[in-house]
């Protein structure tokens, strides 16, 4: 899945650019990059799909090495994760009628590779023999409220795989603090694992509307009519997740929790705690950046532009596409409502 656009990520990402294809972190390879690769220690590639907005067709086939135009799946506008699933899963059904998915965002970090192939292995070895929807869930570390937490049974105190009592979305800090506590919850991470028949079948019975839409079309999969359809499906579609339309509801959903250097990078502050702080506890990305009785800061400049900065303390200081942010890393969630209000009085050039 990659069709965001990142905006709490601005100003480096903007709709035209988004974060997924940014070598965000330094390493070299941007975040699609990274997941492409990872996917294909998984399945050969080309059997990975790209589901995004047709206006990042283009950027996909650049950064993701070999790929065919047919493996990337344009949406004509966002409607969220459930279409997207939705249209995925009735493309690869078209393909290969037993197929057993995995769905992953597209901008995540993940640091401990072999742990993430060897539970996704598990996973999918789970539902081949199972009707069960899986979801990848992460030990949590810390009562973070910027997630999503999955309360699963703990009497199955011996089983990797374990049947989900409830979502919660992003609590706050008091109620994640119990959540960590009872040793009965996981962070969502937003990765699912499935065969295309038993998430179908969920469609089916817990999105009808939706479903109906695309059983309809199924004939025009893989037809020059694909294109039109789709257009006509966004066209009416609600937008809605997948975890709300779906995963919330059905009776066979499933969690396998686990320890995978994880990160869905979403905000600055993410992006901090994976950066080498200096003796002042600040991280920077540039090699012009010069601090003076400052701390706890994440400075982001371009690589030929020097920045001085002296007595910040707890500061996001971003300049990017000739677009300069200054903001506090503990109002960092503002930053989309800064967008929001730029687009109303700049305009889209700014985004």
């Amino acid at each position: 899945m990659a069709g965001g656009i990142g905006s709490r990520f601005w100003p480096m990402s903007r709709t035209s650019y988004p974060k997924q294809f940014i070598d965000i972190l330094g390493t070299g390879r941007t975040l699609i990059q990274q997941t492409y690769d990872r996917l294909q220690r998984i399945a050969p590639k080309e059997n990975i799909f790209v589901v995004t907005n047709e206006d990042y067709r283009e950027l996909v086939l650049e950064q993701c090495e070999g790929m065919d135009t047919s493996q990337v799946l344009c949406e004509p506008s966002r409607r969220n994760t459930a279409p997207c699933v939705a249209y995925a899963s009735y493309k690869i059904k078209s393909l290969n009628a037993n197929a057993k998915i995995v769905v992953a965002p597209a901008d995540h970090l993940i640091l401990k590779e072999d742990k993430f192939i060897e539970s996704i292995n598990t996973a999918l070895d789970y539902v081949s023999k199972n009707n069960a929807l899986l979801t990848l869930a992460i030990e949590p570390s810390r009562p973070d409220t910027g997630y999503g937490y999955i309360q699963f049974d703990s009497s199955e105190k011996d089983s990797k795989i374990k049947k989900v009592k409830t979502f919660t979305e992003k609590p706050n800090v008091e109620l994640a603090k119990q959540f960590v506590e009872s040793g009965e919850f996981s962070w969502n991470s937003g990765m699912f694992i499935w065969t295309v028949n038993s998430i179908i079948e969920a469609f089916k019975n817990h999105m009808p509307e939706l479903n109906g839409y695309f059983e309809d079309g199924y004939s025009k999969l893989k037809t020059d009519q694909e294109e039109q359809f789709i257009k006509d499906t966004y066209a009416v579609c609600k937008s809605i997740s997948i975890d709300y339309g779906i995963m919330e509801k059905a009776p066979n959903v499933y969690v396998i929790s686990a320890d995978i250097g994880w990160s869905d990078l979403g905000t600055w502050g993410s992006i901090y705690t994976h950066l080498r702080h200096d003796e002042n506890l600040n991280a920077t990305i540039g090699k012009n950046v010069m601090l003076y009785d400052s701390h706890n800061c994440i400075v982001s400049m371009p690589k030929d532009k020097l920045v001085v900065l002296q007595g910040l303390d707890g500061y996001i200081v971003v300049e990017s596409n000739n677009t300069l942010l200054v903001c506090k890393k503990e109002d960092e969630q503002k930053i989309k409502e800064f967008v929001t209000d730029i687009k109303i009085d700049k305009g889209e050039k700014f985004v």
